[in-house]
């Protein structure tokens, strides 16, 4: 192995490779933009919820997938759980500075979405009266 091709999986190894079946940043990938996933850090970019504020902002969600969710968002080093101890239980959630971070991007592909709903609704052939109806 010459140094060159050295450096190259030195530097390979200090970033991530979402096309690679192997890399773990595919499953970071399937956590922050399955459904729940992106929402949960966006909204806790409002600042600290509880799991109940949550779960009512989420309109949807089960609580179990709620629960999965911070809980893997929490193991990815972008949620960070609270829990006091008292009864009943109290336990807070807020975003890490590394999921703070994050949650911004996913916020910009949010708001494109939000912001471009009309054009997408015609490229597929549906009515933005018709989604306003509902």
């Amino acid at each position: 192995m010459t140094t060159q091709q050295a450096i190259t999986l030195s530097e390979r190894m200090l970033r991530g490779e979402v096309f690679s079946d192997q890399c773990p940043s595919r499953e970071i990938l399937k956590h922050v933009t399955n459904r729940w996933g992106g929402l949960v850090l966006v909204a806790l970019l409002q600042g600290m919820h509880r799991f109940s504020d949550l779960r009512r902002k989420l309109s949807g969600v089960s609580e179990k997938m709620l629960a999965q969710t911070l809980q893997t968002l929490e193991v990815d080093g972008f949620v960070l759980r609270v829990s006091y101890p008292v009864v009943p239980p109290h336990v807070e959630y807020s975003l890490t500075p590394l999921g703070e971070e994050l949650a911004k991007q996913v916020e910009l592909l949010v708001d494109w979405i939000e912001i471009n709903l009309p054009r997408i609704l015609e490229a597929q052939g549906t009515s933005p009266a018709k989604y306003n109806d509902e």
